[in-house]
């Protein structure tokens, strides 16, 4: 066990209790990738390593069908498990009429989305909202975030019983919160609330990840991410990168390719050993027959600032290791062109109409620019030593894309 910069004194409880267990102290938070590079250190005598995230959970026999995919094929580096979302999930669609804010914004918009409660419990981070939803917006203390429906609008709550959505508007407005049979229609003013509504319908699985793509855009992505998990999955396949949520990876591979970008710290270590194994031979294959359920971005919440700085770094410097170089530079100054359209909407236009401006996007956006390119010279030198062993040609690369 890797002590990890922990606060709850379970590494001294291990070492008292289990005495069979070794613990590493690392000293310090060093992040997934130096934390788990502490652990894959000494593999003698290990054939395989499965590497499953603290907010997930194994079914029962997750680990054979795995094992057998690897010891199949020894061009197979890794063995991906269908990853559900933690929670069942049911429909909630909400319907307004919009209107634009004018003033520089000429977004249809309905109604602002700012919070969820199910049976009493705060369930915002856990929300999944599928469509019709602008993105996350930073507001005051009374909406930290929040995002606009753009009129008609389809999310997901955790099944419970009670579910409470917190909303707003610009004006008063009448929204229909339909639910499978249930229909319901609120008066939502300008004042955020919370507004109980029925929820119906067969609880549902959802898809997390059944392996990652890398997107045109050289974003890396859950392949199947939200889609209801209703066997449309149940074939092993091969797949671009594999998904550190949970994974069973083959020593010769990490011993070949070698192991995670420590400097990350966290996210897009695995996306980027999964480029540098591709890179030099080998592949990857998803196996339905073994399942993790996983609560997703438990350590940092997605939309939070943690998230998203190193989220928006790391992309950028995975790509300035791996892809190809037109690719790289393009996104590197495409972040720029949109971070500028941010500061456009949510910064000047607002000044130039007396309005209070909202700083936080941009702020979030330049710092994690502001990281990257401090970490830009490493990241150059990481190529190079990436590319004497191996690139992945451009046409290999551009079969497996995926537009959004």
């Amino acid at each position: 066990m890797v002590e990890n910069g922990s606060t709850d004194g379970v590494a001294a409880r291990v070492g008292d209790e289990l005495p069979g267990v070794r613990v590493i102290d690392a000293g310090g938070n060093l992040g997934f990738g130096g934390g788990c590079n502490l652990a894959l250190a000494d593999l003698d005598g290990v054939d395989y390593v499965a590497l499953v995230n603290n907010d997930a959970q194994v079914d029962p026999g997750w680990l054979a069908p795995l094992v057998e995919v690897l010891e199949a094929d020894p061009t197979v580096g890794a063995a991906n498990p269908k990853i559900l979302f933690a929670d069942s999930f049911v429909d909630v669609r909400l319907s307004s009429e919009t209107g634009t804010r004018g003033l520089g914004d000429r977004r249809p918009l309905g109604v602002r989305l700012s919070g969820a409660r199910v049976d009493g419990r705060d369930a915002w981070d856990r929300l999944q909202l599928v469509s019709g939803f602008w993105g996350l917006e930073h507001g005051s203390d009374g909406e930290a975030t929040f995002e606009w429906t753009n009129g008609d609008a389809h999310l997901r709550v955790p099944a419970g019983a009670v579910c409470e959505l917190r909303l707003a508007s610009d004006d008063d407005r009448t929204v229909v919160v339909q639910s499978g049979p249930h229909s319901t229609a609120l008066h939502v003013t300008p004042e955020p609330s919370w507004y109980q509504v029925a929820v119906d319908g067969d609880p549902f699985d959802v898809v997390n990840n059944v392996g990652s793509v890398v997107l045109a855009d050289g974003h890396g992505a859950d392949r199947g991410f939200l889609e209801r998990d209703e066997g449309q999955f149940e074939e092993v396949e091969e797949i671009f990168a594999w998904c550190g949520a949970a994974v069973l990876l083959s020593r010769r591979y990490l011993e070949q390719v070698g192991l995670f970008e420590a400097r990350y710290f966290l996210y897009y270590e695995d996306f980027d050993l999964s480029w540098r194994g591709r890179a030099q031979g080998w592949r990857y294959l998803y196996v339905p027959g073994s399942v993790v359920r996983h609560v997703h971005s438990a350590s940092s919440v997605e939309g939070s600032r943690l998230f998203q700085h190193y989220d928006q770094r790391n992309r950028l410097l995975t790509l300035t290791r791996n892809a190809p170089s037109g690719l790289a530079v393009r996104e590197a100054g495409r972040h720029l062109l949109i971070t500028g359209s941010y500061a456009r909407r949510d910064i000047f236009v607002p000044l130039a109409h007396r309005r209070s401006p909202s700083v936080e996007t941009v702020r979030r956006r330049m710092r994690a620019y502001g990281a990257y390119v401090r970490m830009l010279p490493e990241a150059i030198a990481g190529r190079r030593e990436l590319t004497a062993r191996g690139r992945l040609a451009d046409e290999e690369l551009s079969r497996w894309m995926h537009q959004r």
